[in-house]
């Protein structure tokens, strides 16, 4: 492989697209795919190469990036791209799709030959865009200089975790973390509200100090403004929650507030609230 791989991205929605940009800005040369086509076109102005599936989309790739809303979406991909992937390919798997959903993916690999890299990320659509995602890899050592031009061009710090599979369970981790304060936000000013008490004074009382912390202030403010326009989606919070909670059961750990969380985002899901950002859990209480 040359020092610019060919790059193939299946996925370019709401984090897919600003990932394609800023690989695109590299210089590195891309082919795009999504599951439907006309999200993917307006990229072909910027240089990348359109795709009708995943097959032609991979085909003489040297590194073929997924960026998918769950792992059956992924399975589905790699599936149909099976007749034009090569062995020895790089797939590098950023999707958030769980530890159980990670060997699933992982037995495919290995079944077509490739070399697995799983490398979620943190951050939503605007660090996508801003290429300042944080990188949570794993996978062998060999593969790192393989992806380095593509993770230099998404994302602001790689973080290397350990063998394939400890990226899915950092990332676990600390989405848990931003549920939970998302999930908290909602429900102190949820409670604010009940007691006849401005929200935009618990905002203004935590600002600034030990309490306080930039997602404090964003989505406090968009759940008080009513602007949920997804940067997180919610249907994607619920999503994770339950891998989460399904990780932690399986690992022997008792996360009792994440299975509450995870509880009011499904009923905000059902509330039909699944295509705003993950902060619209507000409107559900």
């Amino acid at each position: 492989m040359t020092d610019q791989p060919t790059v193939a991205l299946l996925g370019t929605g709401t984090m897919g697209t600003g990932m394609a940009r800023n690989i695109l800005r590299a210089g590195l040369p891309l082919r795009v795919w999504n599951r439907t086509t006309a999200k993917a076109r307006p990229l072909a102005d910027e240089g990348a190469e359109v795709a009708e599936s995943p097959a032609d989309a991979v085909r003489g790739a040297d590194v073929v990036v997924t960026m998918l809303f769950d792992t059956d979406s992924v399975l589905d991909a790699l599936e149909q791209a099976r007749d034009g992937l090569a062995a020895g390919t790089v797939l590098l798997q950023q999707s958030t799709v769980g530890v159980e959903g990670n060997e699933r993916v992982a037995a495919l690999a290995g079944e077509l030959g490739l070399v697995h890299v799983d490398a979620p990320v943190l951050g939503t659509k605007k660090p996508a865009e801003d290429g300042a995602l944080v990188v949570l890899a794993s996978g062998p050592d060999d593969a790192r200089d393989r992806v380095a031009p593509v993770l230099e061009a998404v994302g602001s710090r790689t973080v290397w975790a350990g063998e394939a599979g400890q990226g899915t369970r950092l990332k676990l981790v600390a989405n848990s973390w931003v549920l939970t304060v998302v999930e908290g936000i909602a429900e102190s000013l949820a409670l604010a509200k009940a007691l006849g008490v401005e929200g935009t004074a618990f905002l203004d009382v935590v600002k600034g100090g030990a309490m306080d912390a930039p997602y404090v202030q964003l989505k406090g403010k968009a759940m008080l403004d009513g602007e949920f326009a997804p940067a997180f989606g919610l249907d994607g919070a619920a999503k994770d929650a339950g891998l989460i909670v399904d990780a932690a059961r399986a690992a022997g750990a008792d996360l009792g507030v994440l299975e509450a969380v995870q509880a009011h985002y499904a009923r905000a899901l059902a509330a039909g609230h699944g295509d705003q950002d993950l902060s619209a859990t507000y409107l559900a209480h």
